[in-house]
């Protein structure tokens, strides 16, 4: 194997005793020949970018100048000797990880670029919550996505755009060229008056400016806040709010699928409530009519050519501390108002790359696609930081996964030679239900790890994904994790812990899980089930909500003393494995996205003649769980269709298409007890269409009005 990491010599990472094994036949298949006891280093011919692989011992030259796949190997592997090789070496890691924790992370973050080391590895407190990990260690996270790549492979691509259109040109950006973009961009923010711990709201579709401008952001130590396209002009104005975030990226417009969205005017109608903000800048991307507000609206590339008339120059990354804020990014809530999960600079960036290069058993030179947007916290992770921690190639693609047709993902897959799928449930079961006929003529024999993420995947799903997809030659990691987490915490590792269908099975090295009952007394032994909490802090762990850290304790660790508590209720098998069985709050889950129940109550509350709702979630086939709202109005619609219409364009406005109610019911009264609270359990009951196991509801202020509801239900 190879053994530490030695610095750089001749220009390239130096490497001890290169010795035999599967390692040195790795490389042997890329074209070179090395002897067992001799150390090698990697050298640049001169006046080429390729390199050869000299002994130190003899000087004498072994391979060829194809040796680029084998310098990424090389410097892959002496950046992530951490990566797990097998099941024994699974139970190794975690058994050392429960034992020695903060042996076990520092071990782990001494792989990154520091620029001081830390002075204590951890502490913690679960009660006030108070976490800190890698005490004044400092760093910056773009000199370990960016920068530490350059000398080895600086030619190799970062990112990967495909684009809406199957007629416009896709682009590959190397990390050469990436680090150009967003040190140029950095520069547009300086110049713009951003500085650190501003906090900078983006709003994008999916072009590669938007992965530049999260970097930027990170590069000189702004707080970045991204916003999903699909959120409408209030949800924005509440984020920015709650935030006071003063400076906006956006793009005049977006594609997605067959729909042209105007970001930039929806941005304009949410600044009607926002005063505070400073600038918007504009990325340039539909060409469709905007309003450019003189002072306060730049144009993209107009700031662009500033910078190169200035000549390019140099921006070093800003100097953080590993407890520094990276990032904000807002989530739903049991409550009406989101709440903005704050993510660390040091430990985000340890656990998730850890995280990417074992789950998804990533080699040099694979091709990772994942086809979340980057608005959610899958995109930030998966598409952005951990792949480019790793030095890995990441695709992000700017449509849907059925435009032009429900071929296009998997021509995506074959144009790319993607090695690394990973994508939600819901997009499954939509492709699915398109048949085989898009399947024809795809070859999809360049992947080897499937993924799936954002809800547990139902059975059916998984074996159409592993048969038709991954021709039963490719491990599917089924993956539980939430935008509270950072990282994935619960799922088997590609190829080398088991699997089972529809189960997240084992936790990741350094995560404690737990299953409690009500009253948050453990719940040991297999074949049971509880409430999910984790015991233990892992790095990539919320430090607070923005601007409310009780919110913080009190959603997730006032409900069972000296835990964390995910919300969501598991199953644990006779083997151990986990299962998640669902959210256990009042929060659903569409299509992989939190979406509270208050929050669309409010919504629909807001409609002219609505008194009253409630919002529950129901089995959807697509979706994975549907939006069911019980609606009481003022008096009984003449039009319910309309009605109903009217309600949806409501939801719409205030949060945005992703909350819209899949069904809705008018009623004349919900279920309450007798101190007012509504008995969500029994509306959750009918809209499964479970009458017959509804309990008790003799001791309901109105019983009755259960009886109008069952027979009423969509």
């Amino acid at each position: 194997m190879v053994s530490c990491y030695a610095g750089y010599k001749g220009g390239g990472p130096y490497v001890e005793e290169y010795v035999t094994g599967e390692r040195r036949n790795r490389a042997e298949s890329g074209g070179n020949s090395m002897g067992d006891a001799h150390r090698y280093w990697i050298a640049p011919l001169q006046g080429c970018t390729c390199s050869v692989l000299r002994c130190t011992h003899t000087g004498k030259r072994c391979g060829t100048p194809a040796v680029n796949n084998l310098q990424t190997f090389l410097t892959f592997n002496v950046m992530h000797p951490f990566q797990i090789k097998s099941y024994e070496e699974y139970q190794q890691a975690y058994a050392s990880s429960i034992a020695e924790p903060e042996q076990f992370w520092s071990d782990i973050a001494t792989h990154f670029l520091w620029r001081k080391k830390w002075d204590k590895v951890l502490e913690w407190d679960f009660v006030k919550p108070d976490v800190k990990w890698f005490i004044n260690g400092k760093l910056n996270i773009t000199e370990n996505c960016i920068d530490r790549h350059l000398a080895p492979l600086g030619d190799r691509p970062a990112i990967i755009w495909e684009p809406n259109g199957k007629e416009e040109t896709h682009q590959v950006i190397t990390y050469k060229q990436l680090h150009f973009r967003v040190v140029q961009f950095a520069n547009v923010l300086r110049n713009n008056g951003v500085k650190k711990g501003d906090r900078v709201c983006i709003y994008m579709g999916m072009v590669p400016e938007l992965p530049v401008a999260m970097l930027a952001c990170a590069r000189i130590g702004a707080i970045h806040s991204i916003i999903f396209g699909g959120f409408s002009a209030q949800s924005i104005s509440d984020r920015l709010q709650d935030a006071q975030a003063e400076f906006i990226i956006t793009c005049d417009g977006a594609y997605r699928g067959g729909k042209d969205i105007p970001l930039k005017n929806t941005i304009d109608d949410a600044l009607t409530n926002c005063p505070f903000v400073k600038k918007v800048i504009v990325y340039l991307r539909t060409n469709i009519p905007v309003s450019m507000i003189k002072e306060r609206d730049v144009w993209w590339h107009d700031e662009i050519d500033k910078v190169e008339a200035a000549g390019h120059p140099d921006l070093p990354a800003e100097e953080m501390d590993s407890e520094d804020p990276l990032f904000i990014l807002y989530t739903s809530g049991s409550t009406g108002k989101p709440k903005g999960v704050v993510h660390s600079s040091g430990g985000y960036m340890v656990y998730t790359t850890y995280s990417f290069v074992n789950v998804f058993q990533y080699q040099p030179g694979d091709v990772h696609f994942c086809t979340a947007d980057i608005g959610w916290v899958t995109g930030h992770t998966y598409i952005v930081y951990s792949v480019l921690c790793a030095g890995g190639t990441s695709l992000m693609y700017e449509g849907l996964p059925t435009w032009p047709d429900a071929g296009r993902l998997w021509d995506i897959v074959d144009k790319h030679r993607v090695n690394i799928l990973y994508t939600a449930p819901t997009a499954i079961r939509s492709l699915m239900a398109y048949g085989l006929k898009p399947l024809e003529g795809k070859r999809l024999d360049s992947l080897k790890v499937l993924g799936s993420v954002g809800e547990p995947i139902n059975e059916e799903a998984w074996h159409w994904y592993d048969e038709h997809i991954g021709k039963k030659r490719c491990p599917i990691v089924d993956t539980w994790w939430q935008t509270e987490t950072g990282g994935i915490m619960i799922s088997n590792l590609a190829g080398i812990t088991p699997s089972k269908p529809s189960y997240a099975t084992l936790p990741l090295p350094g995560i404690q899980p737990l299953l409690v009952d009500e009253q948050g007394k453990e719940i040991t032994g297999n074949d049971v089930s509880g409430n999910l909490c984790i015991r233990f802090p892992w790095p990539s762990i919320i430090r607070t909500t923005y601007g409310d850290h009780e919110r913080c304790r009190v959603n997730y660790f006032a409900t069972y003393a000296g835990m964390y508590f995910t919300g969501d209720g598991c199953y644990r098998d006779e083997n151990g494995f986990y299962r998640i069985t669902g959210r256990v709050d009042d929060v659903l889950n569409v299509s992989g996205h939190r979406i509270g129940t208050a929050e669309v109550e409010n919504a629909i509350n807001m409609h002219t003649g609505v008194l009253e709702s409630a919002v529950v979630g129901y089995p959807h086939e697509l979706k994975g769980q549907g939006i069911y709202a019980y609606v009481i109005t003022e008096k009984t619609p003449e039009d319910p269709a309309a009605m109903k219409a009217d309600i949806l364009q409501t939801v719409t406005r205030i949060i945005g298409p992703i909350a819209r109610p899949d069904k809705i019911q008018f009623v004349t009264g919900l279920p309450k007890t007798r101190s007012g609270k509504i008995m969500r359990r029994i509306l959750r009951k009918i809209a499964e269409g479970e009458m017959s196991s509804l309990g008790d509801t003799s001791t309901l202020l109105d019983p009755a009005v259960v009886e109008e509801i069952k027979a009423g239900r969509e």
